[in-house]
């Protein structure tokens, strides 16, 4: 039977791939975004900025921005590793689709894609041309420089289909991509991050993409149901009859647009504990905009829930970009078999 070997949570945001001298055009992009949402409600720049006493402007200089900029890669680089120590032989990528694949046309709470291998395509300069600033200098890192065939693990994915659906659950199925905002029918940055960033750009370990839409209206899963599709999801895994190693994966996340460290790390903690009602008590009103992504980790924190693996923090970096709190913050979770203990209030891990 197959055991969960490895989990992974890690950020992927636009900044991770973006020269800290650049991260004021995402700044600017803020400063127009009448709609930031934080902590249940939506502000204009200048209502966030006044709400939050303009209190980030010592977060924001260059020296800072540089060293957390550096943390971040380092932590991607350890995340890489781990993972080709782990010797896992698949990896089940949990991300989020920003209407790069589906539409309004249909839009599944959860999809699995099944088909035996998928498409990771390079932009067309054209395709760059469109982003918004501050995004082509970073997606050009999540893709390959020439049209790729990722491997994929059909037979895990569709066991994973049918088991969630006598577990309740009735997950959106994909042979085949949807053609997408680009025309190409090819997996999008969530999991191009992780193909690219974290394993190399190599396709020797075949990955089973799984998606949930945290972002858009109107059928975003609640935190409580993104949790119990984890335990469906962990329960799907050990299941299958073949004697592999496998590997999740969230991929998204912490919370941005607006930094709320507060969230962050009452998160990461609920990870380390395995605090299933933390996480699956997160209200609708605090699981939008990019935030919304945390749904990711929290399947993985579900699926994970009942193995022995426990999690531990490689790195926690809030990579603020304005005086008022915008930005992403990032996170870099494993979870392996370690022993995990808290010191002075902050999370630490020991192999």
């Amino acid at each position: 039977m197959a055991v969960i070997g490895l989990g992974l949570g890690t950020s992927h945001a636009p900044q991770l791939s973006t020269p800290p001298e650049e991260w004021g055009q995402r700044a600017r992009a803020d400063q127009r975004n009448p709609a930031l949402a934080f902590r249940g409600g939506d502000y204009t720049f200048g209502d966030l900025l006044a709400l939050r006493n303009a209190a980030y402007a010592d977060e924001c200089v260059p020296e800072l921005q540089r060293d957390r900029h550096a943390r971040s890669r380092a932590a991607i680089d350890e995340l890489g590793r781990i993972v080709r120590r782990s010797g896992v032989d698949v990896l089940v990528v949990v991300s989020s689709d920003h209407k790069e694949i589906f539409t309004d046309e249909l839009l599944p709470s959860f999809a699995v894609y099944w088909g035996e291998t998928v498409q990771h395509e390079p932009f067309s300069q054209a395709d760059l041309d469109t982003m918004a600033p501050g995004l082509a200098i970073a997606e050009v890192a999540n893709v390959p420089e020439v049209s790729t065939t990722r491997a994929c693990h059909s037979e895990l994915a569709l066991h994973i289909i049918r088991e969630l659906g006598a577990a309740g659950f009735d997950p959106g199925a994909s042979k085949e991509l949807p053609a997408g905002q680009y025309g190409n029918h090819g997996i999008p940055h969530g999991w191009g991050f992780i193909l690219q960033q974290i394993l190399g750009g190599t396709s020797d370990i075949p990955v089973v993409p799984v998606f949930v839409n945290t972002f858009w209206p109107p059928n975003p899963p609640s935190a409580r149901r993104c949790y119990d599709f984890g335990v469906a999801l962990g329960q799907a895994l050990e299941s299958f009859p073949q004697d592999i190693s496998v590997g999740i994966v969230a991929s998204g996340g912490l919370s941005h647009f607006v930094i709320d460290e507060e969230l962050d790390r009452g998160f990461l903690r609920a990870l380390v504990d395995k605090d299933r009602e933390f996480m699956s008590g997160l209200r609708d009103d605090l699981l939008r905009s990019g935030t919304s992504e945390l749904r990711n980790w929290v399947v993985v924190a579900g699926a994970i829930a009942a193995t022995p693996l426990r999690a531990s923090v490689v790195d926690y970096l809030p990579c603020y970009r304005s005086e008022a709190g915008t930005g992403c913050a990032m996170g870099f979770v494993a979870w392996r078999d370690i022993t995990v203990s808290t010191v002075d209030g902050e999370v630490q891990a020991s192999a």
